[in-house]
């Protein structure tokens, strides 16, 4: 039976999925959401106290996956995604503070009304 290209990158893609699927309790398990509750209070000025922004120019953060926001925060501290204000909030952050805020805010339920 022949497979074709496409056939091939579906089963390729399908065990990378399972195998990030497989890992992904890995990483939660080194995040702690109740210690990025706590630091979070630096993030409300912009990101709103429950990571919900009241500011045009600062996103939501509540519900963002936490793979998103660990590398969004790293990219910060090292320069590869400019920012003046997230560049000083995110240079002294440790690997185990990004973990800790991406998982509270990852925690946060949010919930859509279409009207």
């Amino acid at each position: 039976m022949k497979h074709s290209r496409q056939t091939e990158f579906g089963f390729k893609f399908s065990r990378l999925l399972w195998l990030l699927v497989g890992l992904a309790p890995v990483a939660v398990l080194a995040q702690n959401a109740s210690a990025g509750k706590d630091k979070a209070g630096m993030c409300a000025t912009c990101h709103g106290p429950t990571g919900l922004s009241q500011l045009p120019n600062a996103p939501h953060l509540a519900g963002q996956p936490a793979i998103y926001l660990v590398e969004q925060m790293k990219n910060y501290r090292s320069g590869k995604r400019p920012n003046e204000v997230m560049a000083v909030i995110a240079k002294p952050l440790s690997d185990q503070e990004i973990d800790d805020l991406a998982a509270w805010y990852a925690s946060i339920e949010i919930t859509v009304k279409v009207k």
